[in-house]
């Protein structure tokens, strides 16, 4: 018994888990037919998901504030578990798709998440194709003018969790910390 308690991994409940934020659906869904290119020019489809957790954040690169944040928090989950869970880090993976396709490029994209952790991947493609996917999982985007004769992006900040499966399984809501991400990780990847 004191082997099990101490080795055991601690997961919240989902209650304790919507507490903090993390909204978990009652039934995964299904994701559309997509095809974005990753940050290393290799397609991106529903298919890339599975076997994973993936947290999924939509933004963009040119972000000055909501999305750097986000990747890094992602990239501090990731270190957390790796550091406590060396042998259950490779399910983890951190996403970011663009939801600024016109700067958004290849190049740009592998710069930006390589930044954050090299194991994260970077997602661009059209804005449809993209729309597509963020609509499946109630994000929201839209180009706004700045008024200096340039854009930004507005967009949904919530981080995406689409499950191993390859299934949107619910999300998790601002403001992000590590450690709840971390949690969210232990939680689903233990219980579902």
């Amino acid at each position: 018994m004191l082997l099990y308690k101490v080795s055991r991994v601690p997961v919240l409940s989902e209650e304790a888990l919507r507490e903090r934020g993390v909204i978990v659906l009652p039934r995964p869904r299904e994701l559309p037919a997509f095809e974005l290119k990753t940050h290393e020019g290799d397609p991106f489809t529903a298919a890339s998901f599975e076997g994973r957790w993936n947290f999924v954040f939509f933004g963009f690169t040119h972000c000055p504030d909501i999305c750097p944040t986000s990747m890094s928090v992602m990239a501090q989950a990731r270190r957390q578990i790796e550091e406590a869970y060396p042998d259950m880090v490779q399910d983890f993976s951190g996403v970011l798709v663009s939801v600024d396709p016109e700067r958004d490029t290849v190049d740009a994209m592998a710069r930006y998440v390589g930044a954050f952790s090299p194991s994260f991947i970077g997602a661009t493609g059209t804005r449809e194709e993209t729309a597509q996917l963020a609509t499946a999982v109630n994000v929201a985007f839209g180009k706004v003018p700045d008024g200096q004769g340039g854009y930004t992006v507005d967009h949904t900040g919530n981080i995406v969790i689409i499950n191993p499966y390859g299934h949107y399984h619910g999300f998790i809501k601002m403001p992000h910390d590590p450690d709840t991400v971390r949690e969210a990780f232990l939680a689903l990847r233990t219980t579902f």
